[in-house]
Formats: C-alpha cells, structure tokens, sequence
C-alpha cells in the first residue's frame, strides 16, 4: 500500500507538486532527539499532545536540532563536540545533505536559521586555538557552506535569531573543548562566558559578560520573546552545591538580570541547567535540571515562583498554559500550575526539544 508520505515524496520527485510545508510533514509542534528502547537514535517530530508525527533514524545520539521556517526540513545535530550534521526532509524521511565541519573545526550541537530560511548559521569551535566561529551555509545552494563569522567568545553553544529581526544572539559558553580529548574542559581557569548579538555579518552589536566571580557559570542554551527578552540557561563549571543562579535574563541595552530559587532549592539544580523556555502569554520563563530532577519556575521580572519535581526532566519548550517537557524516561509532561504528565514512550529523550 502507498503511504501518504511515499506518495508525497513521489509526486515532490516528480516536479509537479508546490513547495511543501510543515503541514505535509504532519504539522509537528515539536521536534526533539532520542534514544529508543532497541539502541538505536532518531529525530521525532511529535504534537503538543505527545503524538508521534514522524521518526527519521540518526546514525548517532543527536543533541538539538534546527527547523526550517518554512520547509519541512530539520538540521539534526550531532551531540557536542560533534564534526557532522545531516539535513532532514521531514516529509519523506530521506536525509538531503550531510554537512562536515571543515578541517580544524567541530559542531556545538545547535543551529539557525535566517528570517527568510536562506542561511543555516552553525555553532563551531577552531581547534587550534579554540576561538568560536558562526558558519554560514546556503540552502540555495544545497547546504554549501559560504563562510564563517567570529562568535566573540570561546564555546559557542546555542544560537538563535531575535524575533522579527535578523539580529542573531550567541551563548558563548567559555568552555574549550578538543573532539580528541572527548567532552574534556580544557580552561576552567580561565573561562570567560558571554552573550553576543552579531549581524550575519559578523558586526557586534552588544556583548554581555557575567562579572568575575561567576566567570565559571557557562552560558550554554537561548530562547527569545517577543519583546526581544532573551533567557539564557548557564552550568556552573565549580563546586555543584554553590547556589549559584542558572538564569538569566537579558534586553539589549540594559544590565542583565540573574535568577535564583531561594538557597536550599537552588542547591538542588547541581550547577546544571539543561534548558530553558519562555511562556510569551506570560513571560514566565522556565529552566530544568535533569540532574536535580526539577523545574524552576520565574516570573518576567526574574522573581521565583515555584518548582515542579520529575526525573531526568530536561526538554523544554512553550505551550498553551504553560510549558510542555520532556525527559530521560521517555515522560511527556505539560507545566502550568502543576506538572502533568500526559505520555510516555519506550525512548530516553534528549536534552532539547525545539518548538516549531
């Protein structure tokens, strides 16, 4: 029998089919790697209701991944520091492209995509002295890769474009690495964390560093607001008991706010902060630690609210009422004023899940 993806996929070869969108992928809200029960690793496209849209099979552990705006195309990433990433059509399972990192360089584990889905920008490291470089690859052009920008710091991690702007903010995480030395940190010592804003260009525009005594908490994950707010979740390379804060908050042109639960709560997270998500019907903004198995809730000002306890939980993204979360047990769960879980699937989900 001819599925509706094998005959999408048919008629798309053929020429004689409109550009497709999300909608011809199944409308996923979400996309998110894992590790299913067998061993193996794939990219789900899933619903706000925990339904499975698609699977497409990854050849390793992914780590985050970056949607198109438009096209039903993902970018699975492989788990930091990785030299590989593999472009998706999330309508017929095939993978299109595969993008290595060139000679001297690694992956970060995330990506972008530009207003209009043209670009694909690329957290990488250069190994030989460790400085953070944006790569930039044409969609036009097949995923060829057109050039590189600095990052303005060490580790770059996350990225992200601000809403309604091409502005691209980078979590320059500080923590050197080397793929031959594994996931070792090669600076503790030495680490310098920084928020930057940069055009595609490479100009920065603003570029935000924590003060000394926290020049050890790792800006590692983004996510944006309407309003241009930019939360970004840190880990804190010393003593995990340290109730240092594993949030901030940040506006251009102003002084970054930092968030923490009250002390015995915040020494729970362990220093690790493994995502974070913004409530835009709210401004509420959440971060998890898997390590500590809770959620931390804050309000827009940075204010804590409260917690929710799950194991492993660590995926985070927005939703009506709220917050939708994954974790490592295979949990779907929805935060509003509790946590509920909805779903459970024979699959250990990874760090990330990424709204569409």
């Amino acid at each position: 029998m001819t599925t509706r993806r094998a005959f999408l996929a048919s008629v798309l070869a053929a020429g004689s089919f409109p550009a497709l969108g999300w909608a011809d992928a199944g409308s996923p809200d979400w996309l998110a790697a894992a590790r299913d029960a067998d061993g193996s690793f794939a990219l789900y496209g899933m619903t706000l209701a925990g339904e499975e849209r698609f699977r497409i099979r990854l050849p390793a552990r992914g780590h985050a991944a970056a949607a198109h705006p438009t096209a039903p195309e993902a970018i699975a990433f492989a788990r930091r520091p990785g030299r590989f990433a593999l472009v998706l059509d999330c309508v017929s399972g095939r993978v299109l492209h595969r993008l290595d990192a060139p000679q001297g360089r690694h992956f970060y584990g995330h990506g972008c995509f530009s207003a209009d889905g043209a670009t694909l920008f690329t957290t990488e490291n250069r190994i030989e002295d460790g400085a953070g470089r944006i790569g930039l690859w044409s969609r036009d052009r097949d995923y060829t890769r057109i050039g590189e920008i600095a990052s303005g710091g060490i580790g770059p991690h996350d990225i992200l474009r601000l809403p309604d702007s091409d502005v691209l903010v980078v979590a320059n995480g500080g923590i050197r690495t080397d793929p031959d030395r594994g996931r070792d940190k090669l600076n503790l010592d030495t680490m310098r964390p920084n928020l930057g804003y940069l055009t595609a260009e490479g100009e920065v525009l603003e570029h935000i560093e924590l003060a000394p005594d926290l020049h050890r908490n790792s800006i590692r994950h983004l996510v944006a607001g309407a309003d241009g707010t930019v939360a970004f979740a840190m880990q804190w390379q010393g003593d995990p008991l340290d109730p240092v804060p594993l949030l901030g908050l940040h506006r251009r042109g102003s002084v970054p706010v930092l968030a923490a639960a009250p002390e015995p709560e915040q020494r729970t997270m362990q220093g690790y902060a493994g995502s974070v998500a913004l409530d835009p019907a709210t401004g509420r903004v959440a971060v998890s630690s898997p390590r500590g198995g809770r959620v931390h809730v804050f309000d827009a000002d940075g204010d804590f609210l409260t917690v929710h306890r799950r194991a492993d939980i660590c995926g985070l993204g927005a939703a009506p009422g709220g917050f939708i979360a994954t974790d490592g047990l295979g949990g779907i769960s929805t935060i509003g004023a509790e946590l509920t879980p909805r779903k459970a699937w024979p699959r250990a989900w990874d760090n990330h899940l990424i709204r569409l």
